[in-house]
């Protein structure tokens, strides 16, 4: 019974640690690669493999596959990127052969990418030239709405009855929000 205890245990602590890319394409990564290095020189990075985080901009899908064009943010322990805000190091393109749907990777979404780096691409953006680090994806993450949200908790001196079976709580109580 205690090892059954001890399994279910480590199984539900364990599951609170899983990260949203594989185990495999974080191995592949190598860490020492900062952004603005990668932004600075794409060509000195070919066929290294990073992991890159930040808000969708645009998508573009044609015949040879798809282009998601991403407004770069660092990531923190859980890979999630952060929102976009002034910490962002620039734009990278990160494509891929298959089709991107565009309802998923619509403008604003995050999506957190491991991908090979692949060079650059210079494309405009309004009236400058702008130059894109280009990633060929290997795997992605794009983050939900639950995910993203902190999960809720009552407020502090909020009272639960368990054992209450009439009408909804908060016809007889204080509500929670």
């Amino acid at each position: 019974m205690k090892k059954i205890l001890f399994m279910l245990a480590s199984f539900l602590l364990l599951t609170g640690c899983a990260h949203v890319i594989s185990e495999e394409s974080r191995n592949m990564v190598d860490a020492s690669i900062q952004f603005q290095g990668l932004r600075a020189d794409p060509d000195s990075y070919v066929g290294k493999y990073v992991m890159l985080g930040g808000t969708v901009a645009g998508v573009q899908n044609d015949k040879d596959g798809s282009q998601l064009e991403v407004v770069q943010s660092p990531l923190d322990s859980d890979e999630l990127p952060e929102e976009v805000s002034h910490s962002s190091g620039g734009r990278f393109l990160a494509i891929t052969p298959r089709f991107l749907d565009p309802v998923v990777y619509k403008t604003g979404r995050r999506v957190t990418v491991v991908g090979q780096v692949q060079g650059k691409k210079v494309l405009p953006i309004d009236r400058i030239e702008y130059t894109y680090p280009v990633i060929s994806i290997r795997e992605i993450h794009v983050w939900s709405k639950s995910e993203l949200e902190p999960p809720q908790y009552p407020p502090p001196g909020y009272y639960y009855d368990p054992y209450w079976w009439g009408p909804p709580y908060w016809w007889h109580r204080r509500p929670y929000f």
